[in-house]
């Protein structure tokens, strides 16, 4: 398959016809399958809009919301702004810029290219994905614009896979995993959140509760042993001392 299909030189549902031809994991309603589920749903976006997944995620998100900093390949012009991938060393666990081939997402990541997929290949920044984020914490809309409808955004954030995920702690939604009991979870958060991660150890979660919105972004490959993503979380809730609705924005002094 490639990497997520981003160094392929063809359009995702060439790679997408090949892979239908492949025998199912499972039968749908069985077991959950990590696998290349949203990649498909970028093809039946670009078939049902007749626009790439290029030019759909353009138009139809990244505009309205104002997300300047993000696409699916890197402006040649641009590339020097591409964060460095870093590894652990396996003497005394320093970090040190990863060697190839773990530096390969530069082969792919400088466009423009072919392949637009679902699933992953996008670059961004903090400050857009936060964007992002908050559009669906506020249920859809942000400053003036409104991608999804309230009720969308509770459909996409619900679990839809009952215990085939995990037995009763967390859930799966439309993309993202939902917190269904914390204690049995064994970290701080809430019902109700949800959130991911990405390949190099990147993370996020939207916790509706807390009215609160992570974003925690690292080039680590691999990510093994790294224990960031629970400091990260201890340390966040750790900082929230009153409810939200008692939470005042703060103004400097005239």
């Amino acid at each position: 398959i490639g990497w997520y299909f981003a160094d392929k030189d063809e359009p995702i549902a060439a790679t997408i016809d090949r892979l239908a031809k492949l025998p199912m994991d499972a039968q749908p309603g069985e077991k959950y399958v990590y696998g290349f589920n949203t990649d498909i749903l970028g093809v039946v976006v670009e078939k049902v809009s007749g626009l790439s997944l290029d030019e759909f995620f353009r138009s139809r998100i990244f505009q309205p919301l104002k997300m300047t900093q993000t696409a699916f390949y890197v402006e040649p012009t641009a590339k020097d702004r591409l964060a460095t991938v870093y590894a652990i060393a396996k003497a005394g666990g320093r970090l040190e810029r990863a060697p190839e081939p773990l530096m390969g997402q530069g082969n792919y990541v400088v466009g423009p290219r072919k392949s637009y997929s679902g699933g992953a290949g996008l670059v961004s920044t903090a400050s857009d994905y936060v964007r992002l984020l908050q559009m669906l914490l506020n249920g859809g809309a942000l400053d003036g614009a409104r991608l999804l409808s309230p009720k969308t955004v509770e459909l996409m954030t619900s679990n839809h896979v009952g215990t085939l995920y995990s037995n009763g702690t967390l859930g799966f939604g439309l993309g993202f995993e939902v917190t269904e009991h914390v204690g049995r979870s064994g970290r701080p958060g809430s019902v109700g959140e949800f959130g991911w991660g990405g390949a190099y150890h990147t993370k996020y979660w939207v916790d509706p509760v807390e009215k609160l919105v992570v974003v925690f972004m690292t080039q680590l490959l691999p990510a093994t042993g790294s224990d960031a993503h629970m400091t990260l979380r201890q340390l966040v809730y750790a900082s929230i001392v009153d409810a939200p609705d008692a939470r005042v924005a703060l103004r400097p002094a005239s």
